[in-house]
């Protein structure tokens, strides 16, 4: 079998995977597609090395089809189509209080782990969730990143008929967006990428380009005065910590999806004392995430085809994250692992 292995900063190479059979509570797994995710790049920058341990297969956001069982696995069949939740817990710590999602000892599938960009996989049989037959494996493997949306939108308790403003249209953002279009929520996109606001602005969403309008003034006109009642950071940018104090209203909420590490960036603390702002941070996702994701998949409410960029094969595998480094607009990159 085949798998795609990070050898070190900006190197990926082919290898001979090896086919693990399934112990007890575990699944092996046909992998059919593979999404490339922002972490997947961080890891190719090299910036994730004292984590990841190179040689190391890399990738989690996956669909698949059951191919072996394991002893005792009740709650998947051969042949099933599932979507894969890789989150390894381990035990249970006080400091927890019982989430385990976001825990002390908790490990990441395809991080920690050996991941999705290979032939076969063998996972806990616990992280597989079911997928409809009207969903497509191709469009299954969009579960993972859309059950990150769908739990950034509980957190940030998203009502029918509330301003939302989502700051980075990008994968995710356009995810997050299409989830609080699910829950009735008037939406805003703030974007600086043009080819990324066309799409979106095609795709049907509001948008506002920072760089050219005043985001302030734009968001007063659009609400009539109202402002935001929930804004997402998902730029992972200084303007946008800047902007999401700016737009929210009197106990408005500010949901942080964006990982902002390195470089600290200010933040206008008086805005939260003034206007009883909240801030929530919001990590990966829950199991009823995942359900939730897969039903909204399922409903065909969400354009797939036009969010993806480029299907391409594991033997392609480091053209893909050249691809990706060379074109910032670009949305989803599949991995077809089969072909």
């Amino acid at each position: 079998m085949k798998a795609a292995y990070y050898k070190e900063k900006g190197v990926f190479e082919i290898g001979e995977g090896q086919q693990i059979a399934p112990q007890a509570g575990e699944v092996r797994l046909d992998v059919a597609y593979c999404g490339v995710c922002g972490t997947d790049v961080h890891i190719y920058h090299g910036v994730m090395d004292a984590r990841v341990k190179p040689p190391m297969t890399v990738g989690h956001e996956a669909s698949a089809t059951v191919a072996a069982l394991g002893e005792g696995v009740t709650n998947v069949k051969v042949g099933d189509k599932v979507a894969v939740r890789p989150l390894h817990f381990g035990s249970a710590h006080p400091f927890d209080k019982g989430y385990a999602h976001v825990g002390k000892n908790l490990k990441f599938i395809g991080i920690d782990s050996q991941g999705a960009f290979q032939n076969s996989w063998t996972v806990p049989a616990y992280t597989l969730h079911k997928l409809p037959e009207n969903l497509s494996l191709k469009h299954g493997a969009f579960v993972e990143p859309l059950a990150v949306a769908c739990h950034d939108v509980k957190i940030g308790r998203v009502a029918a008929g509330e301003n939302t403003l989502v700051i980075g249209g990008g994968p995710i953002g356009t995810l997050i967006a299409y989830v609080l279009k699910e829950k009735g929520a008037h939406v805003i996109i703030s974007e600086v990428n043009e080819n990324r606001l066309k799409m979106l602005n095609d795709l049907g969403f509001t948008t506002i380009n920072p760089a050219k309008e005043n985001l302030v003034d734009r968001i007063s006109e659009l609400t009539d005065e109202k402002m935001i009642d929930c804004a997402f950071e998902v730029s992972g940018s200084a303007p946008g910590v800047d902007a999401m104090t700016q737009v929210v209203n009197v106990r408005g909420r500010i949901v942080m999806v964006a990982i902002h590490g390195g470089e600290k960036k200010p933040v206008d603390l008086f805005k939260f004392f003034w206007s009883e702002i909240e801030l929530l941070g919001a990590r990966l996702y829950e199991e009823d995430d995942y359900e939730e994701a897969i039903r909204i998949a399922a409903s065909g409410q969400i354009p797939f085809e036009q969010l993806i960029t480029k299907i391409d094969t594991l033997d392609n595998i480091q053209s893909i994250f050249e691809t990706i480094d060379n074109n910032p607009a670009g949305m989803k990159y599949l991995i077809d692992c089969q072909q």
